[in-house]
This record gives C-alpha cells, structure tokens and sequence, in this order.
C-alpha cells in the first residue's frame, strides 16, 4: 500500500509572527529576557534574530496574537509548482519577494482555521545590530496551536505539510515534528484556533539554571517547571511573556535520528525502550518535577 505523497513537506521551523499592542514592550522583554537581537525595523514591523544570525520572531502593531509560522522547504522544490498544487487543493497561495531581512522570496497559504503558514527556500544571515546578551537562546523550537479538532488538524498538516506525529496525548494534543527533533509544531484541543505557546531551546542544564534565575531577577514567575516531561522528554520550565503568551524554555528534546528506524534515539530516561510514536493516557506523564502551577494548569500535558 502507498501513501500518497504531502504536497509540501516543511523541513526546519524559522520564525514567527506576531502581532502586539505595545511594540516595544516586547522588544525589550525579547532582548532583556529571552535574548533576541534587533536586526532593523521598517515602519510597521519589527526583525528579531538569534544568536546564529536567523531570523526569529516578527513583531507587529496590533491585538495581541500569532498572525504567521515560518518554515523552510526544500531547495529543490519549484515554488511555483508547489503554488499551482496548493492553489489545487484551495489554499489560495501567494507569493512575496524580498519579504523579509534575509529571505529573498516567500511563498504563502492560510489553512483551514486561519493560520497563515509562510514556506522559505534559503536565507542569508541577518546578524542583529547590537551584541546580544541575557539568556541567548539557541533558536525557535517549537510552537503550540490551540485547535478544535487534533485529528482533523494532525491529518492536514501530514497530508499537505508532511509533518509526522511523535505522540499523543490522549486524543486531545498531538506532537508533529518537520525534522529528527520531537515536535515543531503541536496541536492542542479548545474551542478555538489561537497560540497555545512559543518554545525556545537552551543549550542544556547549566543554561537552564541560568534561565530561571534570569527569570527571576526581571520578576517573571515560572509557572511550571523546571519538569521533564514524558511526550518528547524534553526538560522544561515555563513563564509568560508581557502579552500573556506561555512562553517555554527547553532542553534535551528527543530526536528520531532515522525516519525509517521509527523510534526515537535512546535515552535513559525513556520508559519505553525503543521509545516510539504513542499515546500517553493518565498521570503521572512527567518523569520528574512538580504538577504546573494554578496559573499554568489549563496547560498541563
């Protein structure tokens, strides 16, 4: 039996896009906290990138909310073909050249529930303006979306994104990885589309310890953590940005080294040796740490 091939296939999460009440609020809090550089501005949007020179998040004017997520393709895809497929399919594609600092064109699509998805083939680096301090992280990890139905939501996202789901929670939050690395982009159940939050990664143990305390002196709660978790086993702690977004610190995410293997690379903490795709059902799920705070618990996992 076949499987029909996606009509793209999303390799590597770049940035995000987000629309804020207070611009510069958030800048401070992206180069204070998390450690984001500014890479220029034009006169509605504001350019953030990590300490690798790409790209990372977008901050615009308005309600407080996620507008777009940037993921690279293959080189050796033809955007224009990949345009007349999703046209195909009802997704109303649309092209942009020199969108952004370090992307010379951009092919994009709205799914289903109005997420606009944004497809990149290269980049140049785009070196933030300034040094870079507070925590640096390494990179943009994963982001979370609220959705009313995982199911429906994972099988488009395989069908047209060619994600692969990594776990389940039950049948009401679903992990999807575009990469070897456990998830990029996850689905949760709610009565609407929304962010349900923004991960980024640390470097390890020491940088975490780093984190909290860094947390602590710009007098951000940390809401959950520090935890390792039991879908991705990935150690984390979590806090919230000046907008309200559940923002996640992580390390030590599992990765799927060999698609054709099945099963994520060994580690000692796994309950399940190999450990492969499942469903995670009860509690406890995490391996150690304390449940989320009251603040947080809508989120638990």
């Amino acid at each position: 039996m076949t499987t029909q091939a996606p009509i793209a296939r999303f390799t590597r999460l770049r940035h995000a896009t987000f629309a804020s009440p207070d611009t510069e609020r958030m800048l401070d809090y992206y180069r204070a906290v998390i450690g984001l550089g500014l890479v220029g501005r034009d006169k509605d949007r504001i350019f953030l990138a990590s300490d690798s020179e790409q790209l990372s998040l977008v901050i615009g004017a308005g309600d407080a909310a996620l507008t777009s997520v940037a993921f690279e393709i293959s080189p050796d895809v033809e955007l224009e073909i990949l345009g007349v497929a999703l046209k195909q399919s009802g997704l109303r594609p649309e092209f942009q050249s020199d969108p952004l600092p370090g992307i010379s064109r951009l092919l994009s699509f709205v799914d289903p529930e109005g997420t606009r998805f944004e497809l990149i083939q290269g980049w140049t680096p785009t070196p933030a303006q300034e040094r870079i301090g507070a925590l640096a992280v390494t990179k943009l990890g994963h982001v979370a979306l609220r959705t009313p139905d995982p199911l429906a939501t994972s099988k488009f996202c395989a069908s047209v994104m060619g994600l692969r789901v990594s776990d389940w929670v039950e049948d009401r939050f679903v992990f999807m990885r575009s990469g070897y690395e456990h998830h990029t982009l996850n689905f949760v159940r709610a009565p609407m589309r929304s962010l349900h939050h923004l991960a980024f990664e640390m470097r390890g143990a020491a940088h975490m310890q780093q984190a909290c305390d860094h947390l602590a002196r710009h007098k951000l709660a940390i809401l959950w953590g520090p935890v390792r978790h039991g879908p991705g086993h990935n150690t984390a702690v979590y806090h919230r940005n000046p907008d309200g977004h559940l923002i996640e610190l992580f390390y030590d995410l599992d990765r799927m080294i060999d698609e054709q293997l099945g099963y994520f690379d060994p580690r000692p903490w796994h309950r399940d040796r190999p450990q492969r795709p499942k469903v995670w059902v009860g509690l406890p799920r995490d391996i150690w740490g304390l449940p989320p705070s009251p603040e947080c618990v809508e989120f638990a996992r």
